[in-house]
C-alpha cells in the first residue's frame, strides 16, 4: 500500500512536471505574412503557429521580438513595387528589435537576455517570435530606448552614411535637406547637430507648420523653411552654400535644393516622396557642376553586413542613444490584432504622415 501510493505520487509529479515543461518550450506565436501582392489594407493575413524551443538546431537563437516599426519599405514591398521583389509566402518585417530567449549548443555571440536587430534585410519582423540563425542577427546595447533600438537601423542608419559616405563635411559646414520631418530627416537633424554641421531644413506648408518648425529646432535644426520660404530666401547669402544636399521628395521640389548648392555639390537621393522623376536644369549640370546620385540602405547592408563599418556606425548611433542625443521619432504603439488599421494608415497617400506606426509584440 506504502509503496503503491508513494509509486502514484511520484508518477503524479513526473507527469505535471513533464507538462509544465511542455507548456514552457511549445511557444504559442503569431506573424503577419504576404501571400500576394496588392492593397496592403487587403493582402496582409495574421498567422499562428507554435515555436518548439526543444527543438532549436546548434547554431538557431529563438528571439521573443519586442517592436517593430512600419516603415514605407514595407508598404512598397506590400504593394509589389519595391527595389527587391521577395518570394511568396513571406513573413513581413525588415526592422525591428527583440530578446533573446534560448540558444542553440553552438551560439557563441549572444546568450539569452541579450537583445538583437536583423543583420540581414528582410528579416521578418512582424512576428511575436522568431527562430532564425545566429548568423542573421545583431547584437544591440539593452541600455537604450527600446523604440529606438527598433528604429535604429534603416532611418538613423540611412542618415549616417549618407553623412558620411558621399562629401567631406567639416564643423561649421551646411547641409541642406528637404523632407526634414520624416524620420530620416529627423535623424540628420540629429547627427548634423552632433557633428557640428548646420542644418537648413525644407517642409511642405501645411496646418501647424509653425509648430512643427519649433519641433524640429528643438532637435536642433538650425534653419527650417517651407518649399516656397526656400525659394525667396537669401539664407545662402550668410549662411555657407551647402555641399551636400539630401532629397527624398523628388518632383520639381528639387529645383529649389539645386539653386542653392554650392558650385561642385552633391544630391544625394534616397526617396521620391512626390511619385515624381527628378526635374533638374541642364545648366546646373553644366555650369555648377553639381553632382546626382542615389542612396538605398539596402544596398549598403548587403555590401556591408560584417563590415567593421556597420559595428562602428552601430556603436556610434548607440552612443548618442544612451546620451540622449538620437531619440526615435513620434510614433504610436500598435498590437499585432489592430495591424490592418495600422496599415491602412501608414499606406494612405492622402495626407501628412507625423506618425510612425510601431508594432508592440
Amino acid at each position: 500500500m506504502v509503496y503503491s501510493s508513494l509509486l502514484r505520487s511520484v508518477t503524479r509529479r513526473f507527469l505535471t512536471e513533464k507538462n509544465l515543461c511542455c507548456r514552457c518550450i511549445h511557444v504559442q506565436a503569431s506573424r503577419l505574412i504576404l501571400e500576394e501582392f496588392g492593397d496592403p489594407k487587403k493582402v496582409v493575413k495574421k498567422e499562428c503557429f507554435t515555436v518548439d524551443s526543444s527543438n532549436l538546431r546548434n547554431d538557431d537563437v529563438l528571439v521573443k521580438m519586442l517592436n517593430a516599426p512600419i516603415n514605407p519599405a514595407d508598404i512598397n514591398t506590400i504593394q509589389g513595387v519595391y527595389g527587391v521583389t521577395p518570394s511568396l509566402p513571406f513573413t513581413l518585417g525588415n526592422e525591428g528589435v527583440g530578446k533573446v530567449e534560448s540558444v542553440g549548443s553552438s551560439v557563441a555571440q549572444l546568450k539569452v537576455g541579450d537583445w538583437v536587430i536583423p543583420a540581414t534585410n528582410a528579416w521578418g519582423t512582424w512576428r511575436s517570435h522568431a527562430v532564425e540563425k545566429e548568423s542573421t542577427l545583431q547584437k544591440i546595447p539593452s541600455d537604450i530606448d527600446p523604440i529606438t533600438a527598433a528604429t535604429i537601423a534603416v532611418n538613423p542608419c540611412t542618415a549616417y552614411r549618407m553623412l558620411h559616405d558621399f562629401v567631406p563635411l567639416s564643423e561649421g559646414d551646411t547641409v541642406l535637406q528637404n523632407g526634414a520631418n520624416s524620420a530620416v530627416g529627423q535623424s540628420v537633424i540629429q547627427i548634423c547637430r552632433h557633428l557640428g554641421l548646420q542644418t537648413v531644413n525644407v517642409v511642405r506648408n501645411r496646418e501647424g507648420v509653425d509648430q512643427l518648425k519649433e519641433e524640429l529646432k528643438a532637435m536642433g535644426a538650425n534653419f527650417v523653411l517651407t518649399e516656397e520660404e526656400l525659394r525667396s530666401s537669401k539664407i545662402f547669402e550668410s549662411v555657407a552654400p551647402p555641399k551636400l544636399v539630401l532629397n527624398c521628395v523628388s518632383g520639381k521640389a528639387i529645383i529649389g535644393l539645386v539653386k542653392a548648392v554650392a558650385n561642385g555639390g552633391t544630391i544625394v537621393t534616397y526617396g521620391g516622396m512626390s511619385r515624381q522623376p527628378l526635374v533638374v536644369p541642364t545648366s546646373a549640370l553644366i555650369f555648377k557642376d553639381i553632382r546626382l546620385v542615389g542612396y538605398w540602405m539596402t544596398r549598403w547592408n548587403w555590401q556591408n553586413k560584417n563590415s567593421p563599418e556597420r559595428e562602428k556606425m552601430l556603436v556610434e548611433l548607440c552612443s548618442m542613444a544612451r546620451r540622449g542625443l538620437l531619440k526615435p521619432p513620434k510614433h504610436q504603439l500598435v498590437e499585432l490584432d489592430h495591424f490592418e488599421t495600422a496599415l491602412a494608415k501608414a499606406s494612405d497617400s492622402s495626407g501628412f504622415h507625423n506618425t510612425k506606426f510601431i508594432f508592440e509584440l
